[in-house]
């Protein structure tokens, strides 16, 4: 099945110079990139963004996520390929990157761990957000972008992988 997902390179992944290397792993795959865009999001686009995680996992997360995602800019981008949402989240790995299987992306780039990062009042910085299931990928897609700001568009690799 073709689905789309969205992704967030989170302001650690800017600011570390990951973007790029991180992109070419979803392109190397035959992913396509149908929209993208850099954005400095505001307190509000990111509540909207984890609108569940206060009920979830109390206040506290919730603020320091948004203080996380809005304290540098994001590149955000909607992923096109077959079975896009569960492929994606494999490459991405788990969201404790002390978890994450070497081969992921958090596996490959980061290592915080939730005990370190509770231990001293961090935000677990983990590069990159990626949708969990098709659902939570159309909702984040239409918080994310504009209809206009999505492509459609042939790539070579459909040829071999879609």
């Amino acid at each position: 099945m073709i689905q789309q997902t969205l992704v967030l390179l989170k302001p650690d992944a800017v600011q570390r110079g990951f973007t790029g290397k991180i992109i070419e792993r979803f392109e190397n795959v035959g992913l396509k990139i149908v929209a993208m865009k850099m954005v400095k999001i505001d307190t509000a686009q990111a509540e909207k963004h984890y609108f569940d995680i206060a009920q979830r996992h109390g206040k506290k997360v919730l603020d320091s996520l948004v203080g996380y995602i809005t304290q540098g800019p994001v590149i955000a981008m909607i992923l096109e390929g077959v079975n896009a949402v569960e492929n994606v989240r494999k490459m991405v790995g788990s969201t404790y990157p002390n978890e994450a299987t070497p081969g992921t992306i958090r596996g490959d780039y980061s290592h915080i761990s939730k005990q370190y990062a509770n231990d001293n009042n961090k935000v677990i910085s983990n590069l990159i957000h990626a949708s969990a299931k098709p659902k939570e990928a159309e909702y984040e897609i239409k918080l994310w972008f504009k209809t206009e700001e999505i492509y459609d568009y042939k790539i070579t690799d459909e040829m071999h992988v879609m």
